[in-house]
């Protein structure tokens, strides 16, 4: 048996470019893992079988749609083995939320997978592997700060001094990434700027954000949050507004939409404060429920093994 522990990850800054030929944007997503995580378990098995328990765990797919499965299928194939296991998550990221949950099951099975089989496979072949399932996949293998390019698929490691606490507010129901990228082009059109690859300049990293995080700095990083996606999802979900500013009402730093939402991020000074500003917003009515944590924290790594050896650490 292995359990393995992967983060969330919210988008400090999602830079959009216009939509390419391809029906992809190229992106500047600066991704930033923290505390709040799924635990994958893998277990000797006949096929893949895929279970869950958790917050929302009812919405989760248990098919080869889930991509904890096809992530098994995906490394059994790459190794010519059979796909044999019993995949396990414990859900704790929100379902559809905007912070890649789906994404870190998927590089926690690679990495449960690849333990439970003894394939020791170089981290290079399963950042590849796991592009091939997703755009967020391989950042949740590696944690940390990364600057995402082309889909975000392509990172690059950021220096970060010190740690930072959020709060996350989760809302009733989850929003589409697809509709929230549509609804983006659809905003941009409407606004008269185009929305194709040949009407916008291809996004790059803040300056200042990156400064932010070199420096450790709460207050500057609250300053340079950013997300292009933001207004479509205000516009697919207007009470999300009531949301940011009941946050930051109640003392949150810097506040913005998680990725493609509907998950609301609050930037906060220290734990203390992170634990004021959720409670105000649990009591606000503005959110199902809402979570302190604090980042960054590693990629999906493995914190139990068959032997009872744990190796856990954030």
């Amino acid at each position: 048996m292995i359990t393995v522990r992967v983060p969330a990850k919210v988008n400090v800054q999602l830079g959009v470019g216009g939509l390419r030929s391809d029906g992809f944007h190229d992106l500047a997503n600066v991704f930033f893992a923290v505390a709040l995580g799924d635990e994958v378990t893998a277990r000797q098995g006949v096929g893949v079988t895929l279970t869950c328990t958790g917050p929302d765990a009812s919405l989760v797919p248990l098919d080869d749609t889930n991509l904890a499965a096809r992530a098994a299928r995906l490394l059994a194939a790459h190794h010519g083995i059979e796909p044999n296991v019993e995949l396990h998550i414990a859900k704790a990221i929100p379902v559809a939320g905007g912070m890649a949950g789906g994404s870190a099951d998927g590089a926690a099975a690679l990495v449960a997978c690849d333990a439970l089989w003894n394939r020791a496979t170089p981290l290079p072949e399963l950042l590849t592997l796991a592009a091939e399932l997703g755009s967020d996949v391989p950042f949740a293998l590696l944690g940390g700060v990364a600057l995402g390019r082309g889909r975000g698929e392509l990172l690059e490691p950021l220096p970060v001094s010190g740690g930072f606490h959020w709060v996350f507010a989760v809302a009733d129901g989850g929003l589409s990434t697809p509709a929230v990228f549509r609804e983006c082009d659809r905003l941009r059109e409407a606004a008269g700027t185009g929305s194709t690859e040949a009407d916008l300049p291809t996004p790059d990293a803040d300056p200042a954000l990156l400064a932010a995080l070199a420096d450790g700095d709460p207050v500057a990083l609250a300053a340079a949050l950013a997300n292009d996606l933001q207004a479509a999802a205000l516009s697919l979900r207007p009470a999300l507004a009531d949301c940011l500013a009941a946050g930051l009402a109640a003392g949150a730093l810097g506040a913005l939409v998680s990725g493609s939402g509907p998950t609301c991020a609050f930037l906060v000074k220290d734990a203390a404060a992170a634990q004021a500003v959720a409670e105000a917003l649990t009591a606000s009515g503005t959110c199902r429920t809402a979570h302190a944590t604090y980042g960054p924290v590693r990629g999906a790594h493995v914190i139990t093994s068959a032997d009872g050896e744990s190796g856990r650490a954030d």
